[in-house]
């Protein structure tokens, strides 16, 4: 079972319609009192009819569930006896949660006549704290787009948590803005920038002509090789440290040519070593 939350504004109506579109079962703005009733009443995945067993539900919990939210710590501790479960957070900034409210002119939950937003948001961070630590997968949506927020929300659905972390290199533009996700950031504008032939301006790093270009340089290739070292380094601790997520950004000017190149690079490497790797270049089109 998956459990979304978060602070209101960031996005969890998007993360729930996500799973829903991918089959799970689910449940907006689920009483946290009634979790553990529903964690006994989810049929097992096994035995006859399995195939219909409702093996993939996702709840949403926050602060409209303000009344029951008390007793919030001592519903997880029950639930975890009955069924096993994942959390996944979405969070923004201050500023952004403001912003999108008066956008939208819909009321926060913990606002009245004495609250104004700012305390209600602040609040609310408060209540939803035992959700927070449980956290498998935080995201800061600030400057996610509902169309990288629905990926990331399949991403943490299909990972298995038991397998080890979900190993994910993005490859992205500086001018466009730092990944808030990343664990790790590596910037390699310093590498030669195909941007300036022009026969290589209009490809991307994943075009041959442009691999060639860079595999020419030995700047490029030791880069990749710093960076792949570093990470096989840590890997095994961010594992041992029960992670299930480990994102490391490559960035260069646009996110077009040289983070391409050394994110697919590295994919390659890790992959032949077996390691559970996913790469997504955020501003290439798709």
């Amino acid at each position: 079972m998956i459990i979304i939350s978060g602070l209101s504004g960031s996005g969890k109506s998007v993360a729930l319609q996500s799973l829903e579109d991918i089959g799970y079962y689910c449940i907006d703005n689920l009483p946290s009192v009634l979790l553990p009733e529903f964690g006994r009443h989810l049929q097992s995945d096994s035995g006859p009819g399995a195939e219909q067993a409702l093996t993939d539900a996702a709840v949403s919990i926050d602060s409209r569930n303000k009344h029951f939210l008390l007793s919030l710590d001592g519903k997880l501790r029950e639930l975890e006896q009955e069924r096993a479960y994942r959390v996944f957070f979405l969070e923004a900034e201050e500023r952004m949660l403001i912003r999108r409210y008066s956008e939208t002119r819909r009321k926060h939950p913990l606002t009245d006549a004495h609250t104004p937003l700012v305390e209600g948001i602040r609040q609310e961070r408060a209540l939803l704290q035992p959700l927070f630590k449980r956290a498998e997968k935080v995201i800061d949506t600030t400057d996610t787009t509902p169309h990288e927020l629905r990926r990331l929300t399949r991403d943490f659905a299909a990972d298995d948590a038991e397998a080890g972390p979900l190993f994910l290199i993005e490859s992205f533009g500086f001018k466009f803005g730092s990944p808030r996700e990343a664990d790790f950031v590596f910037d390699v504008r310093c590498l030669p920038n195909p941007h300036w032939e022009e026969k290589l301006r209009a490809l991307s790093g994943l075009d041959q002509a442009v691999i060639d270009h860079l595999d020419a340089h030995q700047s490029a290739r030791k880069m990749s090789d710093e960076i792949h070292r570093f990470v096989e380094k840590w890997l095994p601790d961010f594992a041992a440290e029960n992670r299930s997520y480990l994102t490391v950004a490559i960035g260069c000017t646009g996110g077009r040519h040289r983070s391409v190149y050394i994110a697919e690079r590295l994919r390659k490497r890790f992959a032949r070593h077996g390691v559970k790797v996913q790469v997504h270049h955020r501003d290439l089109p798709e």
